[in-house]
C-alpha cells in the first residue's frame, strides 16, 4: 500500500487489519478483489440511481466511472446505492407524502452502509430533489473525506418553437381546465416536455441544492450545471474519484469545508438565483448535521439582502444548460464575491478556499443568464422569508419574475390539497381569494407535500397572481405565483393557520415581510378551545414513525438531534 496512506488509522482497518479480521477479508476475497486492494483505503460510492425518473437514470453508469478514478489515486471503490422518490412522479396525489421522508432515509441509508462497512470516504451521486440534501447530509453527518456530485440536469424540451420543461406540462393540465388547451395540445406537450436523461430543467429544488453543493464547497468547481446527457460528466465522475482520495492524505472532511460562512454562501446563492424556497429547509437540516444552528429565519435573513442576478426559470427566461454556457455557478459567485457578497474564505473540496477557486474564473460580459450585482434584475433576493400572526415561526415565499409583492383578500380552507385541487379544477375560486391548505406539515401530512399541481393548474386558468395561496406544506422549487409556504407552527401543532375560518382577511406584504391573519386575539383564543387534533390515515409504517419524530419546518424539518448532540463522529472511530 502506498505509504500516503496509513490504513491503521482509518475507519476500514475494523474489516480489513490484522489476524483477528480473517473472516472480513474473506468476503473481499469472494469477490474478486486482490490482497493489495483490500489494503488500500475503502472509498464508498452511493448512487441514487434507479429506474424511477430521468432525474436518476444516468447516476449508476457516472458512479461507475467514478471508480476509476478512485482505483487511480490509490483507493478501492466499493459501490452501493440509495432510493429516490421522484417529486415530478410522486406530486399530486398521495405519493408526495413520500417526498420529504426520503431525504431522511437516503441519509440514514448512506450512513447505515458506511458504518456497518466502515468505509473511509464517500462520493455520493444524486439527482432528483430531495436526493441532493440527503447525500450532503450524510457526508456532514459521517465527516469523512466526501465529494457530492449532481448528475446533471434535462436538456430543455421544444414545442411550439419555444423551450419547455415539465412546468409547463403541469401548467397546461390548468389551461386544459379552463378550456384554453386542448386536449391533442396537452397531449403533444407531454411527449416533448422531457426529451431525455436529467434532472428539471430550470431553478427548481434539484439545481438550486446543485448550486448550494458548489457555493458550500462539496462540489467540484464548475461540475454540477453540466447537463445530464453530455459526455463531460465522464470526466466529472473519474475527477471526483482521483479528489477524493487526495481529500482522504489531507484528511480534509465535510465539516471543515461547511462552516457557518459556507452556509451564508449557499443562502446568498440561492437567493442570488431565485433558486428554490425548500433550500430553507435543507441549509438548515444539512447545517443541524453539523451542528451549526442557521434555522429559516438566518436563512431569511441573507435572503433579505441579497441581490437576485440570475434570469432562470421558473421567474426568468433561461434553464440549467444555458447556464452552464455561460460559465455555470461560478459565473454567478464571481459578481456576488466581486460585489463583497460571498466570504471567500471558507475551504472547499480542491483543497483550495472558494475565493481561491474564484480567481481562476474570468467574467464573461457576453452572457445572458446572470447580471452584474452592480445591475441587478431586483435589488433584493428571488426569495423572501415572513413572519407574523398568521406564521410565528416563520414561512416563505419565491418572489422571482412576480410583479405584485403585497396581497389581501378572504380566506377560502382547505384541509388537504385534494379538496384546493378539486375546487381549483372546478374553478371554484374567486380572484382575492387567499387559499389556505392546512394539514399538510411535517408532522401533520405526514410528509410535508409539495403543491405544485395546484399551483400550476392556478396558474394555467390565468389566476397565477389574482390569488394567493398559503400552506404549511412546500412548494416545488417549479412553483410561481404568490404561494407561501413552511407556515409553522403547522395545524398539526395548533399554530394559527389551523385556526383560519372561510373569509377571515389575510394580509400579506414580501417587501416588509409579514404575514398576518387579521383576526381579534379574542376570537382565535376561541377557537382554540374548540380545536381537536386531526388523526390521519398513517397510523403504522414509515409515515407514521416519521410523524413521530419530525421537527419544525423552520429547523429543517428534523427527525434527530443532528451534531449538537454527538459524544463521536464516525470518521474518528
Amino acid at each position: 500500500m502506498s505509504s500516503r496512506f496509513d490504513k491503521t488509522k482509518l475507519p476500514s482497518r475494523h474489516v480489513s487489519v490484522g489476524p483477528e479480521r480473517a473472516p472480513h477479508r474473506s468476503y473481499y476475497y469472494a469477490m474478486g478483489m486482490s490482497e493489495e486492494e483490500i489494503a488500500r483505503p475503502f472509498v464508498a460510492i452511493a448512487s441514487a440511481g434507479n429506474d424511477s425518473a430521468p432525474c436518476n437514470t444516468t447516476l449508476d453508469p457516472q458512479a461507475n466511472i467514478c471508480r476509476e478514478g478512485v482505483i487511480e489515486n490509490g483507493g478501492t471503490p466499493r459501490r452501493f446505492n440509495t432510493i429516490t422518490v421522484t417529486d415530478g412522479i410522486a406530486m399530486g396525489h398521495q405519493g408526495m407524502k413520500s417526498s420529504l421522508i426520503s431525504r431522511e432515509i437516503i441519509a440514514d441509508s448512506v450512513e447505515v452502509s458506511v458504518r456497518g462497512h466502515c468505509y473511509d470516504a464517500l462520493v455520493g451521486f444524486a439527482g432528483c430533489d430531495k436526493s441532493l440534501p440527503g447525500m450532503m447530509m450524510s457526508m456532514l453527518r459521517l465527516n469523512v473525506p466526501s465529494i457530492f456530485v449532481y448528475g446533471g440536469s434535462i436538456l430543455p424540451g421544444t414545442f411550439n418553437d419555444k423551450d419547455v420543461t415539465v412546468v409547463d406540462v403541469f401548467e397546461a393540465v390548468g389551461q386544459h381546465a379552463a378550456g384554453n388547451c386542448p386536449l391533442q395540445e396537452l397531449i403533444a406537450l407531454e411527449k416533448v416536455a422531457c426529451p431525455g436523461h436529467g434532472a428539471c430543467g430550470g431553478q427548481f429544488t434539484a439545481n438550486t441544492m446543485a448550486c448550494v453543493g458548489e457555493a458550500i464547497g462539496l462540489s467540484l468547481p464548475n461540475s454540477n450545471m453540466t447537463p445530464a446527457p453530455y459526455k463531460s460528466r465522464e470526466e466529472i465522475a473519474r475527477a471526483a474519484g482521483v479528489q477524493v482520495m487526495n481529500l482522504l492524505e489531507l484528511n480534509l472532511r465535510p465539516r471543515d469545508i461547511c462552516t457557518r460562512e459556507a452556509f451564508e454562501n449557499a443562502a446568498r446563492v440561492v437567493a442570488a438565483t431565485g433558486g428554490s424556497t425548500n433550500a430553507a429547509l435543507h441549509l438548515p437540516a444539512m447545517a443541524s448535521e453539523a451542528g451549526i444552528e442557521f434555522d429559516l429565519f438566518d436563512v431569511a435573513e441573507i435572503f433579505k439582502s441579497t441581490p437576485y442576478i440570475a434570469d432562470l426559470k421558473p421567474g426568468g427566461k433561461y434553464v440549467a444548460k444555458d447556464m452552464h454556457e455561460a460559465g455555470g455557478v461560478y459565473m454567478g459567485m464571481k459578481t456576488l464575491l466581486d460585489g463583497g457578497f460571498l466570504d471567500p474564505n471558507p475551504m472547499t473540496v480542491t483543497g483550495k478556499t472558494l475565493g481561491e477557486n474564484i480567481e481562476e474564473v474570468t467574467w464573461n460580459p457576453d452572457q445572458k443568464v446572470f447580471y452584474e450585482v452592480a445591475k441587478p434584475i431586483t435589488p433584493t433576493g428571488g426569495v423572501v422569508g415572513l413572519k407574523g400572526s398568521l406564521a410565528p415561526d416563520g414561512a416563505i415565499v419565491k418572489v422571482a419574475g412576480m410583479e405584485r409583492l403585497q396581497f389581501t383578500g378572504s380566506a377560502r380552507v382547505f384541509d388537504c390539497e385534494e379538496d384546493a385541487f378539486a375546487a381549483v379544477e372546478a374553478r371554484d375560486i374567486a380572484e382575492g381569494s387567499v387559499i389556505i391548505i392546512r394539514y399538510e406539515g411535517p408532522k401533520g401530512g405526514p410528509g410535508m407535500r409539495e403543491m405544485l399541481s395546484t399551483t400550476a393548474a392556478l396558474y394555467g386558468q390565468g389566476m397565477g397572481e389574482k390569488v394567493a395561496l398559503i400552506t404549511d406544506g412546500r412548494f416545488s422549487g417549479a412553483t410561481r405565483g404568490f404561494c407561501i409556504g413552511h407556515v409553522g407552527p403547522e395545524a398539526a401543532d395548533c399554530g394559527p393557520i389551523a385556526l383560519v375560518e372561510d373569509g377571515d382577511e389575510i394580509a400579506i406584504d414580501a417587501e416588509a415581510g409579514t404575514i398576518d391573519l387579521n383576526v381579534g386575539e379574542d376570537v382565535l383564543a376561541e377557537r382554540r378551545k374548540a380545536w381537536q387534533p386531526r388523526t390521519n390515515d398513517y397510523q403504522a409504517g414509515a409515515l407514521w414513525r416519521y410523524a413521530q419524530n419530525v421537527g419544525p419546518a423552520s429547523k429543517g424539518a428534523l427527525t434527530h438531534p443532528g451534531a449538537a448532540k454527538e459524544t463521536h463522529v464516525f470518521a474518528d472511530i
